[in-house]
Order: structure tokens, then C-alpha cells, then sequence
């Protein structure tokens, strides 16, 4: 018999079921658990996160909820390209997307090398406590951790959009070298289209993140 006066159960905290790819804690942060993102669970907070103005730049603007589980669902097919929900302490905090870039329109436009590795980040909206002064470093440390350390990468490649002056600033600012600007090839594929895309690359290699 339930005894009534019994305490309810503490509710597990959001995200606690799922077994991340990644989990590490960060002193004065919190603890950064990088989950495999699920189409159907996660589309709605990333549909949020993809659908504002300051998000243009990903491509997504003006998808429906059901159409971005889609593209995450059709990228979950895929062996070269994987999508994770970033979450910090119960939050989630940022879409991580890696690929391997000799299995991308970004290998027509630079020499890639074995180890290399690209990836996206699309940080969530800094909410009410505005800006939050070395929150993304320290978020994006523990993701080059995963990249460079737990998959035995050498070098991290990125390639924002060439006005996208703020993401730039960011990447330089990590320690990322700038590379050449270039046109990324339009794809149209039955399951996928990419319009054509000027970008800017730039590199990171692994003794130059975790030198010494």
C-alpha cells in the first residue's frame, strides 16, 4: 500500500536518461554532456534556437517543426555527418553538428588531410541574464575536448558564412587560423539542397588547442 505521506519521487532531471557522447565538467560552469540529438524529442527546442533572425545564417529560417525533425532525421541516416543537443547542467545550450569533410561540397574547395573534421555550432539565445562573458569559451572548450581528444581528430575546419562577421571573430578568437574565402557548390539532392554558399574557413589544429 502507498503510504500518503510518503514524499513524492524526485523527478529525474531533464536529458539524465539519455547517454551522451561526451560529458565533462567544467569548474565555475558546469558539467557539458554532448547527447546524439533525437529528431523527434529535440526538434522543437531547435526549431526556437533555428528559426530567429540571429540564426539566418544556418539556413533554416522558416522550416516547420516537423520539417527540421526531418532534415535531423535524414542526417541520422548519414555516417559522415552527426547532430548533438549540447546540454549544460539540465540545459540545453547549443546544436553541435560534425562531418567528416572529404564526404562534403566543403572538400571541392580546400586540400583536406587525414584527421580533419568539420563541424557547426549554433549557440542558444543568451535569455535574460544577456550577455554571459566567457560562457561560450568555455562551452566550446569542452566541445573541442570531444572532437580533438575523444575522436582522435587533428584539425577542426569550419566554414561560416563570409558576413558572418560575429561567428568569424568567435573562431579567430579560439585560436583558429583563417583560410581562404571560397563559393561552396550548390547540392540538389533528392534528399537534401544546399544553396551555393560564400564562406570563410578556417582551421584549428590539435597541438595548437591543447598545446603543451
Amino acid at each position: 500500500m502507498t503510504d500518503p505521506q510518503a514524499p513524492a519521487p524526485t523527478p529525474a532531471p531533464p536529458y539524465a536518461s539519455r547517454t551522451p557522447v561526451h560529458e565533462q565538467h567544467l569548474d565555475g560552469f558546469g558539467t557539458v554532456r554532448v547527447l546524439p540529438l533525437d529528431p523527434a524529442a529535440d526538434a522543437a527546442v531547435v526549431h526556437g534556437w533555428v528559426s530567429e533572425e540571429r540564426a539566418a545564417f544556418w539556413g533554416m529560417n522558416g522550416l516547420t517543426v516537423q520539417q527540421v525533425a526531418d532534415v535531423y532525421a535524414h542526417m541520422g541516416t548519414l555516417d559522415t555527418h552527426h547532430a548533438f543537443l549540447v546540454v549544460r547542467d539540465a540545459e540545453p545550450v547549443a546544436l553541435f553538428q560534425t562531418y567528416d569533410p572529404a564526404a562534403d561540397r566543403v572538400s571541392e574547395c580546400y586540400d583536406t588531410e587525414p584527421g580533419d573534421i568539420g563541424v557547426h555550432l549554433l549557440l542558444a539565445p543568451a535569455g535574460t541574464g544577456g550577455a554571459r562573458p566567457g560562457w561560450t569559451a568555455a562551452l566550446s572548450g569542452a566541445l573541442m575536448a570531444y572532437v580533438l581528444l575523444g575522436l582522435d581528430r587533428t584539425r577542426i575546419v569550419v566554414d561560416p558564412d563570409v558576413d558572418n562577421d560575429k561567428a568569424i571573430a568567435r573562431f579567430l578568437k579560439q585560436g583558429f587560423t583563417a583560410g581562404p574565402r571560397v563559393v561552396l557548390p550548390e547540392v540538389d539532392l533528392p534528399d537534401v539542397y544546399l544553396p551555393e554558399k560564400k564562406a570563410q574557413l578556417a582551421f584549428l589544429r590539435r597541438e595548437v588547442a591543447f598545446a603543451g
